[in-house]
């Protein structure tokens, strides 16, 4: 937890974006795995985490904006939850160490909210993503559960993401400290890259470093032979050496901010000359989109950069054809690249993302496109000082939008598809690191994990 002042400014500055009405922030609760006492690891909303700091069950809090009153809800644990859990902190010390003054019961809560509604006041909440608390909520409010989303606050969510968007010193620090644990979580995973290793193998690994380095992964391990498939969690497969393992994970620092980083490791420790050659336009991309990636620009023009760094060097290859800018305007290049360069990075893996993906990256000024590829870039907007950002560029060979693209002669002034043939057994390349936007461009958060093919070949084989 951070000092009970940077709760409490932070809750100043929503209250001067939010001018009326009350707040409603809901924690999160236990989820059972598949029997009530079994339950998957707790992982506190990220909203209450931010403005409260409290990282524990069956809590909520309300802003009384009118009022100028704030109030912390839950509940003194009983001694039979004590001799199961241990000495718990009371209500009164908890609301203490957030600066909050006022307690009440959850079973208040209820009652708080019923007031407000027959005094016609406004109460704000941000569209929730847990079934458990959206029937809590179809309860509070009376609607069906099926509508209770429709009923979030606009407001109170673009205040959120004002706020939560600008990171504080306190929070970079956190995340630059935690970065030693995903360097260490990738180069072990670099280190076993070898024949007749599986991909579970490697993925326990990551995930033991984790949570040795003090938190969970922050989303499942993404590590995989078939690295074409953009999400892919499957881990049944043995590695070969002259393969490519592409590993996308992430761990989640003790305070519960996010790491995210990309590798694609030769397995065995040497690229092919065709690796090679892909692997270097990845790389490319990466150091030109962060390059391009500065306060003032619109993050949109970061991943054209990256897109038309990714067209040209296919052309040098054969596998694009045509005038660069065109290919990429037309977006020919999505076949390879169809995916968006990056996304916010925060308490979540996605920050903000549970408000909406579209409000978090986009505003009036920058809309988002309908265009194939450049449609799923999530963070368009113009970047500021202290956004906290992933960059991955990646170049992907998937046999079925190849098949589909030539079929329909898609973009075909810009594709040799002959040539791409070839490639359909190639697999996928992605490289991400995380960004922090400075004053004047920017800078990735850590020691650089290794990246070039010479590090990367150097790690596997252990030198």
């Amino acid at each position: 937890m951070f000092s009970k002042e940077v709760y409490i400014n932070r809750r100043k500055k929503l209250v001067n974006k939010v001018k009326s009405g009350l707040i409603l922030m809901m924690g999160n609760n236990d989820a059972p795995m598949n029997y009530p006492d079994n339950v998957y690891h707790f992982r506190q909303d990220s909203t209450f985490l931010y403005f409260f700091g409290i990282d524990l069950q069956d809590h909520a809090a309300i802003i009384d904006v009118d009022n100028n009153k704030e109030y912390l809800l839950g509940d003194d644990l009983s001694v039979d939850h004590i001799i199961w859990m241990g000495p718990q902190p009371t209500m009164v010390e908890k609301a203490a160490q957030v600066g909050v003054e006022n307690i009440r019961c959850m079973a208040d809560l209820s009652t708080m909210i019923d007031e407000a509604i027959k005094q016609g006041r406004k109460v704000h909440y941000n569209p929730p993503y847990r079934g458990e608390t959206i029937m809590q909520m179809s309860d509070l409010f009376g609607i069906h559960h099926s509508r209770v989303r429709d009923y979030a606050s606009l407001e109170y969510t673009k205040a959120c993401i004002d706020i939560r968007s600008i990171k504080e010193p306190c929070e970079i620090e956190e995340m630059e400290r935690h970065m030693a644990t995903a360097y260490q979580m990738h180069t072990t995973a670099m280190k076993m890259a070898h024949g007749g290793v599986t991909e579970q193998q490697v993925t326990g690994a990551l995930e033991g470093v984790s949570v040795s380095g003090g938190g969970m992964v922050s989303f499942p391990v993404i590590c995989s032979m078939r690295g074409e498939t953009l999400h892919n969690h499957d881990h049944s497969n043995t590695l070969k050496n002259g393969d490519l393992l592409l590993i996308d994970a992430g761990s989640e620092s003790p305070l519960h901010y996010a790491t995210d980083h990309t590798r694609t490791i030769p397995v065995g420790g040497t690229f092919t000359q065709r690796q090679r050659e892909i692997y270097q336009i990845v790389l490319d991309a990466n150091n030109a989109s962060r390059e391009a990636t500065k306060p003032g620009i619109p993050y949109r023009e970061a991943h054209l950069v990256a897109a038309r760094t990714i067209a040209a060097g296919l052309k040098d290859l054969g596998l694009m054809k045509g005038d660069v800018d065109e290919a990429v305007a037309q977006g020919a290049h999505a076949m390879f690249f169809p995916h968006g360069l990056g996304h916010m990075l925060g308490l979540d893996v996605h920050d903000m993302e549970d408000y909406n993906d579209t409000l978090v990256g986009y505003d009036e000024e920058t809309q988002r496109s309908t265009q194939f590829g450049l449609a799923a870039l999530r963070l368009g907007r113009k970047l500021q000082p202290n956004f906290v950002v992933t960059n991955e560029p990646g170049c992907y060979f998937i046999p079925a939008l190849i098949d589909s693209w030539k079929a329909e002669k898609k973009c075909e002034d810009f594709i040799n598809y002959d040539k791409v043939e070839t490639y359909k057994d190639f697999g996928g390349i992605r490289l991400e690191d995380d960004i922090l936007v400075t004053d004047t461009s920017c800078r990735i958060l850590g020691e650089r994990i290794p990246i070039t093919v010479d590090e990367v070949e150097a790690t596997v084989k252990g030198k």
